[in-house]
């Protein structure tokens, strides 16, 4: 069994299904609320544990309702959690309006996940070393997002950064990262470009590889991704999604099964593949962790494409 560690977030996902999305200062009727589990470093180590990964995950909570909720939630989904923190601030909250198209729109409040510091980080050291892979997200202070990608740089394992809520990156972080994953909004401002820079998304993935030396997925929605390594670029073609309810965690699902498939030695190219069918399966089912599919739904999946 492959080892998985994940730094990232845990948060409550606070949904509302809108008919459309408010304007500034308008109140739009008719929506359907749903509270339930979220947060990118959470959704991404239930999801490499639901295909067959043994995980384990850091990350902060507050000694309150959802803290507690999310604890029993990593025992029932087997996700070794032994080193989460328990905040003195509240757990983060995030709130998401969701169209009929499936689009949604995010804030977040991040409460406990201000109090993930380097110090906690570096206590995770001996599960970040027995990994085959380490992933770590953007939800989380810098100071963290710092300290796991050294960690994971002196431990020698892999590591996979979701840039996601993307942001600059110090310079001397670039080489600690041995793949990178944002989507089309997010590259460009990892590179520190304005809008209307005038690059596609091939010239975004080349430049973002040679940034970390190692390789890097684009992520491409319905269009797909592309992959940059060893100076190559791949075009991995879309999985096409019987229908599209609820795009809030395709990305994690993406990320779970590219990390899993990695840790498992694939070739990134093979592994991108895996990791866009997961993705395509998420989109089709309403809400996060039930839309997370097990290895016997992607293995089912990949098995419809021969």
């Amino acid at each position: 069994m492959v080892k998985v560690a994940v730094v990232g977030s845990y948060g409550a996902g606070l949904t509302m299904r809108l008919p459309r999305s408010p304007d500034a200062g308008e109140t739009v009727s008719g929506g359907v609320f749903s509270p339930g589990p979220g947060g990118k470093g959470s959704n991404q180590a239930i999801g490499a544990a639901r295909l067959g990964a043994q995980v384990s995950l850091l990350t902060a909570v507050g000694d309150d309702d959802f803290g507690r909720a999310a604890r029993a939630l990593w025992r029932e989904e087997g996700v070794a959690a032994d080193h989460v923190l328990t905040a003195g601030a509240p757990t983060m909250v995030g709130f998401i309006l969701v169209e009929p198209s499936g689009e949604n729109r995010i804030s977040i409040a991040p409460g406990a996940l201000d109090e993930l510091d380097a110090a906690a980080v570096e206590s995770f050291h001996a599960e970040i070393a027995a990994a085959d892979i380490l992933v770590v997200s953007m939800e989380i202070p810098e100071a963290a997002v710092a300290a796991a990608l050294r960690e994971g740089r002196r431990a020698g394992t892999t590591t996979l950064l979701n840039p996601a809520p993307a942001r600059p990156l110090p310079d001397d972080l670039w080489p600690l990262i041995d793949v990178i994953t944002p989507n089309q909004t997010e590259a460009p401002v990892l590179l520190g470009l304005q809008e209307g820079h005038g690059l596609d998304d091939g010239e975004l993935t080349r430049r973002l590889c040679a940034l970390t030396g190692g390789a890097a997925v684009l992520t491409r929605g319905g269009e797909g991704a592309l992959v940059a390594q060893a100076g190559a670029t791949t075009r991995i073609p879309p999985h096409p999604a019987r229908s599209v309810v609820d795009t809030t965690g395709a990305g994690d699902s993406f990320t779970a099964a590219l990390a899993v498939s990695l840790a498992e030695g694939r070739p990134l190219t093979e592994a991108a593949h895996i990791a866009g069918v997961a993705g395509a399966h998420t989109v089709t089912i309403a809400g996060v962790i039930p839309a997370l599919p097990t290895r016997d739904q992607l293995n089912a999946l990949i098995g419809t494409e021969r």
